[in-house]
């Protein structure tokens, strides 16, 4: 990432309008990993991730002077908790209950700092020693941006395996591949994404 977050929070915390739209543009591909992840597992086919980070977007740019806190790792956190609120609406939607239920929210809140750590943890496994970008970035955010960078194949294939956490058999069928052809694919999209992060770092 070129720009400074950490810079971008404190102009739009002191009412920068640009530097606002900018702040949130730069945390888009993250929250569209995680949405997808989340609505995944439960809205599958059902609702397009990007559609859920504009409305999580709208909501934060709305309520933004509602956030308190200071670093990176607290905003991102706040925005987890727009898009869980988001996710649980639909759900709600879609499953046919109309009353807000405060605990499935939770529930959603845990799933997705469940799948952030998820996507941390796969960030440190690519990475030999932390670099002053991870210092300075979320490194979820970072490898959030990797993988974007991956053919689509490739992508699906990690999304799949490390963060779903499905097993081969089941990564070949929603890939309609075979098994063996599965494990090799992603054991050249790990490779892939490890020079993806490095590039980035």
């Amino acid at each position: 990432m070129s720009f400074n977050s950490g810079h971008l929070l404190i102009q739009a915390r002191s009412g920068a309008e640009e530097a606002r739209g900018a702040l949130l543009e730069s945390y888009r591909i993250y929250l569209d990993l995680l949405a997808r992840v989340e609505i995944g597992r439960r809205l599958r086919k059902k609702v397009d991730a990007s559609d859920v980070v504009q409305e999580t977007f709208l909501e934060a740019h709305r309520n933004f002077g509602s956030f308190r806190g200071t670093s990176e790792a607290e905003f991102v956190s706040w925005l987890r908790s727009i898009l869980a609120a988001r996710v649980a609406n639909l759900v709600r939607h879609f499953v046919g209950t109309q009353a807000r239920d405060v605990r499935r929210e939770e529930g959603l809140e845990g799933d997705l700092d469940q799948s952030s750590r998820a996507i941390d943890r796969g960030f440190f496994a690519l990475q030999s020693t932390p670099s002053q970008q991870v210092v300075r970035r979320e490194q979820g955010v970072l490898l959030a941006a990797a993988l974007a960078r991956l053919p689509e194949e490739y992508r699906e294939v990690v999304i799949l395996r490390h963060l779903e956490e499905l097993p081969f058999p089941d990564v070949a069928r929603r890939m309609d591949r075979t098994v063996d052809s599965v494990q090799k694919l992603w054991v050249r999209a790990l490779a892939r994404l490890r020079q993806s992060a490095k590039e980035l770092s």
